[in-house]
């Protein structure tokens, strides 16, 4: 018994530590640029935000109309882009009204205009004929 929770205490602690090191280790510029990638990383999402952007704001009920998934669905995905900070929602029972978060968006394109702009002029070519692209 006394091992067993001797691990268990060294195991959280080693726990705890990592967690330490890691939120440490990455910029705040790196976690938002993986937060909001994260959330663009669905094709009913990128939709969501292409018929939220063809409008100034726009209700569950009128999303639910215009894509083909269901309304649970499409409540899963507007929270994960509403956790990622890309869209805001505005509740006024019994609707929910959801627009783009735009300053959220602009540092959004911001960072991923960012991720590779350094060394992309470097890892650049010009391929002529697609078949250099197979190996032999």
């Amino acid at each position: 018994m006394v091992i067993k929770l001797l691990f268990v205490i060294l195991r959280t602690e080693s726990t705890n530590d990592m967690k330490t090191t890691k939120e440490n280790y990455f910029t705040t510029n790196q976690v938002d640029t993986a937060r909001f990638s994260k959330a663009l990383g669905h094709p009913v999402r990128i939709a969501i935000l292409q018929l939220l952007n063809s409008q100034s704001c726009c209700y569950h009920g009128d999303m639910a109309e215009e894509l083909p998934i269901a309304k649970s669905t499409l409540s899963q995905h507007l929270n994960e882009l509403k956790d990622a900070g890309l869209i805001q929602g505005t509740i006024t029972p019994p609707t929910v009204r959801y627009c783009i978060n735009r300053q959220n968006w602009n540092l959004a394109i911001r960072l991923l205009n960012e991720l590779l702009t350094p060394n992309l002029e470097h890892n650049v070519a010009v391929v002529t004929n697609p078949e250099q692209l197979m190996e032999p």
